[in-house]
C-alpha cells in the first residue's frame, strides 16, 4: 500500500509540474515560433535532440499530458517522415505501456484480486482475444489514447502483448499524422492547415477506420470467430 501511495504521489507531482509546460509550449504557435532555432540546433546536436524528443514524448504519453498530437505533427515537420515515424512509433508505445503498468499497479491488481471470481469470464475472453480487442481499438483513432491504456490495465492482458499490439495498431495513424506534420513545416498559421496536401493527409486518416473495419472482418473470418467485433464495449460493460 505504501508503494502504491508513493508511486501515485510521484505521478501526481510529475503531472502538476509538467502540465503547465506542456500546455504552453506544446502548441502549434510555439512549435512554429521555435522551428528555425530548433532546426539549427538539430543540425548541430542531432543525437541529443533526437534523444530529448524521444524521452519527452515518452513522458507526455506516460503521464497522459496534452501535446502528444502536436509532438507527432512536430516530428514530421522537424525530422521528416521516416525518422519521425520511428521516433513517435516507439516513444508512444513505450509511453502507453508505462501508463498501462502504472494503472495496473495502482488499481488493476487489487481489482483482479477483489473481483477475480466475478471477472473470470471476462478474463477468459481477454486471454483468448485480448490482443485482438486492443488491436481493433488502436486502429481506430476515435478511441482516446489514454483511456485505452487504463482500460486494458484493468484486464489480465500481458504487458509485452500490450506493447507490441499497441505499436502495430497505432502505426497507420502515426504515419498519417507525421506525414501531415511535414506539411505543417511550410505553413505560417493555423489557417494554412487548409492547404491541399494537408487536407489530403487528414482525409487519409479518415479512411483508416473504414479500412480497419474491413481488415478486422477478414481477420475474424479467417480465425473462425465470424461476424464483427463490437469494439465500443468497454471491459466494465462485459
Amino acid at each position: 500500500m505504501v508503494k502504491k501511495i508513493a508511486l501515485l504521489a510521484v505521478v501526481v507531482i510529475a503531472i502538476v509540474i509538467a502540465y503547465p509546460y506542456a500546455k504552453d509550449y506544446l502548441t502549434f504557435d510555439a512549435i512554429k515560433a521555435q522551428q528555425a532555432i530548433f532546426e539549427q540546433y538539430y543540425e548541430e546536436n542531432t543525437l541529443l535532440v533526437l534523444l530529448v524528443f524521444f524521452v519527452g514524448y515518452i513522458a507526455v504519453t506516460a503521464l497522459s499530458l496534452p501535446g502528444a498530437l502536436i509532438m507527432t505533427l512536430a516530428a514530421g515537420a522537424l525530422f521528416g517522415v521516416l525518422v519521425g515515424v520511428l521516433l513517435v512509433s516507439f516513444a508512444s508505445s513505450i509511453g502507453a505501456t508505462l501508463a498501462f503498468l502504472v494503472a495496473r499497479f495502482l488499481v488493476g491488481e487489487s481489482l483482479q484480486k477483489k473481483y477475480g471470481d466475478k471477472l473470470e469470464k471476462f478474463n477468459e475472453g481477454v486471454r483468448r482475444e485480448g490482443a485482438f480487442y486492443l488491436f481493433a481499438m488502436r486502429l481506430i483513432p476515435a478511441f482516446p489514447f489514454f483511456l485505452i491504456n487504463i482500460l486494458m490495465a484493468l484486464t489480465t492482458l500481458r504487458a509485452i502483448t500490450f506493447y507490441w499490439v499497441s505499436q502495430l495498431g497505432m502505426l497507420a495513424g502515426t504515419v498519417v499524422y507525421v506525414n501531415a506534420g511535414t506539411q505543417l513545416a511550410v505553413i505560417d498559421s493555423p489557417a494554412g492547415i487548409f492547404s491541399l496536401p494537408l487536407i489530403a493527409s487528414f482525409a487519409l486518416l479518415g479512411i483508416v477506420p473504414i479500412v480497419a473495419k474491413k481488415i478486422i472482418g477478414i481477420i475474424r473470418k479467417r480465425s473462425g470467430h465470424g461476424g464483427e467485433m463490437d469494439v465500443s464495449t468497454s471491459p466494465q460493460e462485459k
